[in-house]
């Protein structure tokens, strides 16, 4: 489980990192809303992470480590319907064709990286629940 849950954390470093490098590659110069937003709940998903690390060192903290997974399961949510409504607009109102496929790109790169957090969230409850 250990070894999931370094890999999954990678996971999330790389998608990040990936998302990153689009927006190098295609030039942004504008960042819209969403993906601002998108990233500020990934600061905050992944600061909770962190802190449920930090409680896993003691079993008194079990309750603990699960609220903190539960924000996790908040946040991915709240990123999930953000990107769900930014591809909506861009579908909506997008003219330009390549922008659209830029922008879509880095929105599922986002979403994956937000995805990955609920699974470290997960693993984490798993490894609290096995060693309770």
């Amino acid at each position: 489980d250990i070894h999931r849950l370094i890999k999954r954390m990678d996971d999330i470093i790389d998608a990040v990192d990936s998302a990153v490098m689009r927006i190098r590659l295609y030039q942004i110069r504008e960042m819209r809303d969403e993906v601002k937003l998108t990233a500020r709940l990934l600061v905050q998903a992944t600061s909770e992470v962190a802190e449920a690390l930090k409680l896993m060192r003691s079993p008194k903290n079990i309750e603990q480590i699960k609220a903190s997974c539960i924000k996790i399961y908040g946040y991915e949510n709240e990123a999930d319907t953000v990107l769900r409504n930014a591809l909506a607009r861009l579908f909506d109102q997008e003219k330009d064709p390549i922008a659209v496929i830029k922008w879509k790109e880095i929105f599922e790169i986002l979403e994956l990286a937000s995805d990955r957090c609920e699974d470290v969230a997960n693993i984490i409850q798993g490894i609290t629940i096995e060693a309770s």
